[in-house]
């Protein structure tokens, strides 16, 4: 008798999840537990992923915050193992920068915190009023 052997597959399903968030501290942090929670059932790693949301997300907040207008956290995994985070606020006229701060300076370090976990980030300017922030994480090493 012949037995086939099956290779275990695992196909990879595009999964996306987005929410608008008020730009409080609030907004910020229902962002992070959002994206944790979303991460953990599509089975995906969340600690870094975590991170960066929460650093986005606090700078929609505090750089991005137009009085009355959401900012909107996006998720997405695509077919290539590839999963990214966007975060987009209503201050296009303000595009952030990683910089190094003053070595006592109690902010400016959120970028650079993105930058070093992300394996890829960036600013998408427009559609006018908007920008988006985003940043990529391969989920396969």
């Amino acid at each position: 008798m012949n037995q086939k052997t099956a290779t275990p597959q695992h196909p990879t399903r595009e999964r996306t999840f987005t929410v608008r968030l008020s730009p409080t501290r609030r907004g910020a942090r229902l962002a992070h537990l959002l994206a944790v929670a979303h991460l953990g059932l599509w089975g995906l790693p969340s600690e870094a992923a975590a991170h960066i949301v929460a650093e986005l997300a606090a700078n929609a907040t505090v750089h991005g915050r137009v009085p009355g207008r959401d900012f909107q956290l996006r998720l997405a995994v695509d077919t290539a193992d590839r999963l990214r985070i966007e975060v987009t606020d209503t201050r296009g006229d303000r595009l952030p920068v990683a910089a190094i701060p003053e070595p006592y300076a109690e902010s400016g370090r959120g970028l650079l915190i993105v930058e070093a976990l992300a394996d890829r980030w960036g600013i998408v300017p427009g559609p006018v009023p908007r920008k988006t922030v985003w940043a990529e994480l391969d989920l396969v090493p």
